[in-house]
């Protein structure tokens, strides 16, 4: 039933950012929402269970954007093994670390972004409008990645609860 949780806030994510996000100004900078979720899988679930999830976010996401193909596999990959090597230093359980967290890997994804770009065009050099969407979209992440963290977290406690429950007294 894990595996339902994720697709189903893959895609409640996924009509969040096509659909809700371009109608607001406010939203124009912000960063990629699904990004969180790969945080939360690198934090907080095991990497047999992640990677699966992680591979088929990334080949989904790469089939619908317009961005070179694989960019978000690899993003996502790379942002996953990073979380990974981070746990072993730092303890998850910390709140505080959270939006430090987030807001790092906000700008280790525009990095990838940014240098896949410059790999595609030599001779490319960015502006200061790119940087600061850049500075813009960490300062969202550092401001509300921590509550989708946090909301994650809290609904996949409550999606198991809820199913341990239904067949408990389904056993009855």
């Amino acid at each position: 039933m894990t595996y339902v949780f994720y697709a189903f806030t893959f895609m409640c994510l996924l009509v969040f950012k096509t659909t809700v996000m371009p109608y607001f100004r406010l939203f124009d900078s912000f960063y990629d929402v699904l990004f969180p979720f790969v945080i939360y899988l690198g934090f907080f679930r095991s990497t047999r269970e992640s990677i699966p999830v992680i591979i088929i976010l990334g080949f989904v996401m790469d089939n619908l954007s317009g961005a070179p193909f694989g960019i978000y596999l690899t993003t996502y990959l790379w942002l996953f093994a990073s979380l990974r090597w981070i746990t072993t230093v730092l303890h998850v359980g910390d709140n505080v670390l959270l939006p430090f967290v987030v807001a790092a890997s906000a700008l280790l994804e525009n990095i990838i972004f940014m240098g896949v770009s410059a790999m595609f065009e030599p001779g490319s050099r960015f502006s200061a409008t790119v940087f600061s969407q850049v500075a813009v979209q960490v300062l969202w992440a550092l401001c509300t990645g921590p509550i989708f963290l946090i909301l994650f977290k809290y609904l996949h406690q409550r999606w198991d609860k809820f199913f341990k429950e239904m067949l408990a007294s389904q056993k009855r």
